[in-house]
């Protein structure tokens, strides 16, 4: 028996499939460098680049199921702000906006009900403020960690940073690692280092940013990633989004078979969040794209997949007002702040 739907249910019911919560998975608890096979850790860049353009044009998802798929990646969306005039007001507003990422009406006319977005990232002196914005929303704080952006202060001072931002309420800390020790291919320090943040972090879930545009070759990317999912990173993350070069998909195409090869190995699934230039709708449904063919469905789930971003939200509301109106709006209507 078939049942005729509208093309609002239709939506609904596929979007709620969509959100669907998923058990959260056991948290890596890393294990003993192997050097082995860190250094068979191989990336063949022209194929790797072949495969990356053609994923843009390999999947077209439209009308009620392409709606569907951008209120997926509203809540996969770290929504971010880390400038250096950030207020205790701007920060509110954001962390009002994470509350109630898409209009009411809009989603009334999906026939969808409340979503928010993955989590609010800040620095840590807007950890406090955010919490306290967010209180009861069940949306965690991500604070940026270690010296961010360049992770070059003193050691001490770095783990000391993740402790003040796990007391102030941070429940996610993005920290960044010594690219030094990539280009110099010093895995073991790297290791320590790793492992020295995931301690200081406690119960808070570390992201471990590899700033993959400063490493040089995509064969670093792979190995650096598998070094910091061994050293018990909870996430893998491309960039502070600060560098010359952020997310591209053929570092993605690297990092998320580097998290398949860990998973086939060790049982354990690690997150992955790209960031840094994913500003437009179109780029979210390549990425949800990629890691759906690569790692499954179980992975499009904010506990395993993050968008680092600010402005790709109010592209995705853009979208999804032209499919509930027929019209495209101005920018400014869909403020993030």
């Amino acid at each position: 028996m078939t049942t005729d739907l509208s093309s609002s249910e239709r939506l609904g019911h596929t979007a709620r499939d969509a959100l669907v919560p998923q058990v959260h998975e056991p948290r890596n608890p890393g294990m003993a460098l192997d050097l082995d096979w860190v250094m068979s850790a191989r990336a063949n860049t022209s194929a790797i680049e072949r495969r990356a353009a053609t994923l843009p044009g390999r999947r077209s998802v439209k009308k009620d199921w392409q709606a569907a798929w951008l209120l997926k990646a509203v809540t996969l969306i770290d929504l971010t702000t880390l400038s250096g005039d950030d207020t205790d007001g701007r920060v509110r507003r954001l962390c009002a906006k994470a509350r109630q990422p898409i209009r009411r009406d809009l989603l009334d006319a999906m026939g969808m009900g409340g979503i928010t977005t993955g989590a609010v990232c800040v620095y840590h002196d807007m950890v406090e403020t955010a919490v306290d914005a967010l209180q009861g929303s069940g949306i965690p704080v991500a604070a940026v960690s270690t010296g961010f952006p360049a992770g070059l202060s003193p050691f001490n001072l770095r783990l000391a940073e993740i402790g003040e931002s796990v007391n102030a309420g941070a429940q996610e800390i993005d920290i960044v690692i010594s690219r030094r020790h990539v280009l110099t291919g010093n895995w073991q320090a790297l290791y320590d280092e790793m492992r020295a943040f995931r301690e200081a972090c406690g119960e808070a879930h570390v992201k471990a940013i590899l700033a993959t545009g400063e490493l040089g070759t995509l064969r670093n990317v792979a190995r650096a990633s598998l070094v910091c999912m061994m050293a018990g990173a909870d996430f893998i993350k491309t960039s502070t989004g600060k560098e010359g070069v952020n997310a591209t998909l053929p570092v993605s195409l690297v990092m998320i078979r580097a998290l398949r090869d860990y998973y086939d190995r060790t049982g354990f699934r690690i997150g992955y969040k790209p960031a840094g230039g994913i500003s437009k709708a179109k780029d979210a449904l390549v990425y949800l794209t990629l890691i759906k063919d690569e790692l499954g469905t179980r992975w499009l789930q904010p506990d395993l997949f993050r968008f680092g971003a600010s402005s790709l939200l109010g592209d995705i509301e853009r979208q999804l007002e032209h499919h509930v109106t027929g019209r495209y709006s101005a920018s400014y209507r869909h403020p993030m702040a």
